[in-house]
């Protein structure tokens, strides 16, 4: 493979990464928007998604329109992952700046949210299972934790979606 078939589709990732980045971002402020940050509506979940297939798919179309209408399903798989994972650290950057200055009581909010539909959803709850969902909470409620977890589904979305496309737009020159 030459330098800038390899140029090209390091381009490529970069730029739909940046497209899916940024994306990804408007999603998160509507939802901030219209007051969904604590229990996003499923049509925000659906939403992502359909943003997140188009933009790998629409750059993997352009990788198999670059490469004479060829794609193999590991190059697919590499340019789907590079996509996915620009866009991670894009929207990583901006969780960042939402959970120091936009919403810096994000986690304390999201601690007394979620004890609040415990105490709503099991009222019979016995004080140590309480304690211990509280616990449970409570590890999952730092930056750290949350943009661990966002690079994890970020990758294994892009993961999915590209190895899928990929069995979908093999076409490979023949031996």
């Amino acid at each position: 493979m030459s330098d800038q078939a390899q140029n090209s589709k390091k381009s490529i990732m970069i730029n739909y990464g940046l497209l899916l980045g940024f994306a990804s971002i408007i999603v998160g402020l509507i939802n901030y928007v219209f007051g969904n940050l604590y229990e996003p509506h499923w049509s925000i979940m659906v939403l992502s998604l359909l943003v997140t297939v188009t933009i790998i798919v629409l750059g993997l179309i352009k990788v198999k329109e670059m490469n004479s209408g060829f794609l193999g399903v590991g190059e697919s798989i590499k340019v789907g992952l590079g996509i996915s994972l620009v866009a991670a650290i894009i929207n990583m950057v901006y969780l960042v700046i939402f959970y120091n200055f936009i919403e810096p009581e994000f986690f304390n909010n999201m601690i007394a949210f979620q004890e609040q539909m415990i105490m709503e959803k099991y009222p019979n709850m016995s004080d140590e299972q309480i304690e211990g969902a509280k616990k449970g909470a409570a590890m999952f409620a730092s930056a750290g934790a949350n943009l661990t977890m966002t690079l994890i589904i970020s990758l294994f979305f892009g993961l999915i979606i590209s190895l899928i496309s990929g069995l979908i737009m093999k076409k490979t020159e023949e031996a």
